[in-house]
């Protein structure tokens, strides 16, 4: 059986959609890990880091040449009311609305530290899903999610992968 190959990188088409996920915000890791455990209360989807702020989890979807995707299962930094707020209705129905606004906790190796801190929009587009990153207010941040970037920039980044 043969392997479908890219038109553009001559990579496997299998390898276009992607999905990477990073262990924690970029602020926790700077908290030693050996004390990260008793300040932190939370799972992988929601967290609050005492001295350090709350997070939500969310996917962040790169749109790439040929129409595949390149998702970030990233970090959202929140506000600790907003955290309580999708704590509250995570397993509900009103989950379906929940929005969030925050900045992007993570470095998207493909635009580097131009992306960390971005104002980032979520929504709930899939109730079996975290939030998805839907917008932005930052010009830049708005590209990011909403343009089409060549495939090969985005899977093989020269800036460092996601921890």
């Amino acid at each position: 059986m043969t392997q479908a190959h890219c038109a553009t990188c001559g990579r496997l088409l299998d390898e276009h959609n992607r999905h990477v996920r990073f262990t924690a915000p970029e602020p926790v890791l700077t908290v030693p890990s050996e004390d990260r455990q008793a300040l932190t209360w939370g799972n992988d989807v929601l967290m609050q880091v005492q001295g350090v702020g709350a997070f939500v989890r969310i996917l962040v979807p790169i749109k790439l040449t040929g129409g595949y995707t390149m998702t970030y299962g990233a970090w959202l930094g929140v506000h600790p009311d907003d955290l309580r707020r999708a704590w509250e209705v995570w397993r509900t129905p009103e989950y379906a609305e929940l929005r969030l606004h925050g900045l992007l906790a993570n470095i998207l190796p493909s635009w580097g530290s131009a992306s960390y801190g971005k104002p980032v929009e979520t929504a709930v587009l899939d109730v079996d899903h975290v939030p998805y990153a839907v917008n932005s207010p930052d010009e830049f941040m708005r590209r990011v999610l909403q343009d089409q970037w060549p495939d090969d920039m985005v899977l093989h980044p020269t800036t460092p992968d996601p921890r």
